[in-house]
């Protein structure tokens, strides 16, 4: 068992947000001592896809309702795994995004480098796009697609 401070400190979370998902219902299993909070394995457990989820922009009311349907047990399967599914999409679309993004800075660093080497842009303006090299190519197509 853990405390809320131990807690705090594995996961980086400020004790404020822990008390927080308990105050909003996000550990119905969380056992007290006192007025002490004390998380076992399956809390840690739950604050990590509770982590998870919010990392996919789900809304703690959203997370609530996953939780509510986690303590329904198993006639709400389909309904989690739509939940899940929903948020694979979303994640991969903002992989997809991020990976855009990033082929733009690797670019734009290659770009600057070559310029500052050279002196100046005036053969990258002649390189781009056909010119240029396979790899630097690749990342100027995915930074604008």
């Amino acid at each position: 068992m853990y405390t809320i401070g131990q807690v705090s400190e594995m996961f980086d979370i400020p004790v404020s947000t822990l008390r927080y998902y308990d105050k909003e219902g996000l550990f119905p299993n969380l056992e007290r001592t006192g007025n002490i909070r004390r998380f076992g394995g399956d809390e840690l457990e739950l604050l990590r896809v509770i982590e998870c989820l919010k990392k996919t922009g789900l809304e703690i009311k959203d997370i609530k309702r996953f939780v509510d349907m986690v303590q329904e047990g198993p006639s709400t399967y389909a309904e989690r795994k739509q939940l899940f599914e929903a948020r694979k999409e979303r994640t991969e679309q903002e992989i997809a995004r991020l990976q855009r993004a990033l082929a733009m800075v690797k670019f734009k660093c290659w770009y600057y480098e070559t310029a500052q080497n050279d002196g100046g842009e005036e053969r990258l303006a002649k390189m781009i796009p056909d010119g240029l090299p396979k790899d630097v190519r690749e990342l100027y197509d995915l930074a604008h697609s």
